[in-house]
Formats: structure tokens, sequence, C-alpha cells
């Protein structure tokens, strides 16, 4: 799930952003999730991972162009991990439509694209932020097609915009 409405003390850190938090949570070799919270104070990191996590994911929140170097692993269906590879490599700054990135993939269709970017468990590490609907809206995000989520994205695009320039 990639949004909560509520902090949850399984975490091992939360981390403040501007209009919102985001909930890190580890396994002993690697980041398996990060959840969009409601704005809410930064719980510190409980784990040497969660250390590095928290302080690669506030370097990227001061500036989009810092590369993240995290071990990750994020449970999935191999369709799910091929959507996301081919988001990872969307340069920041960038965007790709769910159709074209379909197709970049060999697929015909971009809504099971769209699912696997919903389904996505590592929001800002797996740039799923940066797929847009081809009319030139933002679409959906996490599974949701506005308010505060859309707001999320919307705000991580022109991040990484101000931090392009």
């Amino acid at each position: 799930m990639l949004h909560h409405t509520e902090p949850h003390p399984d975490f091992d850190a939360i981390i403040s952003a501007p209009g919102f938090a985001l909930g890190v949570r580890c396994d002993a070799k690697a980041v398996v999730e990060t959840c969009f919270l409601n704005p809410c104070p930064a719980v510190p990191p409980c784990s040497p991972l969660a250390i590095e996590a928290v302080r690669q994911i506030e370097a990227w929140l001061a500036d989009a162009r810092f590369v993240f170097d995290l071990p990750t692993r994020a449970r999935g269906t191999p369709f799910q991990k091929q959507v996301w590879a081919a988001i990872s490599a969307i340069p920041p700054g960038e965007t790709r439509t769910y159709s074209a990135l379909a197709t970049s993939i060999g697929r015909r269709t971009p809504r099971p694209v769209g699912n696997a970017c919903g389904a996505n468990p590592l929001p800002i590490l797996v740039p799923c932020h940066r797929v847009v609907a081809s009319n030139g809206g933002l679409g959906g995000f996490a599974r949701q097609r506005g308010g505060f989520l859309l707001d999320i994205k919307h705000w991580l695009l022109q991040h990484e915009a101000r931090s392009l320039r």
C-alpha cells in the first residue's frame, strides 16, 4: 500500500517532506517499502540501513539530481518488476506516458502499465511519478485519480523541474 492516513509504528523511519511524509520500511538487507503519509513529525531511523535510506531520500528532497544507491527489494510479479525497471530508467526531470512505457516493454496497451505503477512499493526510489497521461495530464498516482496523492505527484514533478534548472 502506498498511502496511509496515520503513521504506523512498524516503519523503520518516517521522513517529513513538504506537504507529506514518507514512511520507510527495511528488512536486514534492503529497503522493501516506502509509503506516502499525511504530514506528520519525522521518526528517527532505527537501523543502519534506515539511517542510510533517510540520508539518501533527504538528499534527493534537497536536490532531485541526487542518485539513489540503496539496496531495494520490491515484491511483485515479473511483469510489475519489468515495468518498475523501465520506470527507473526515466531520467529526473523527464516523463513518459503510460502508452510509451507500454510500447517500450513490448505491450500494446497502457492499462497494465498503469496498474503496475499503482502497485509500486517503492515510490520516489522507483519514480512512478514520472509516468503521465497521453493527454498531457498527470494521470493517476498510487491508484488514485485525485486528491492528496495526485498533489504529491505534482509536487514531485515540480521538485525535479526546479532542481534541474
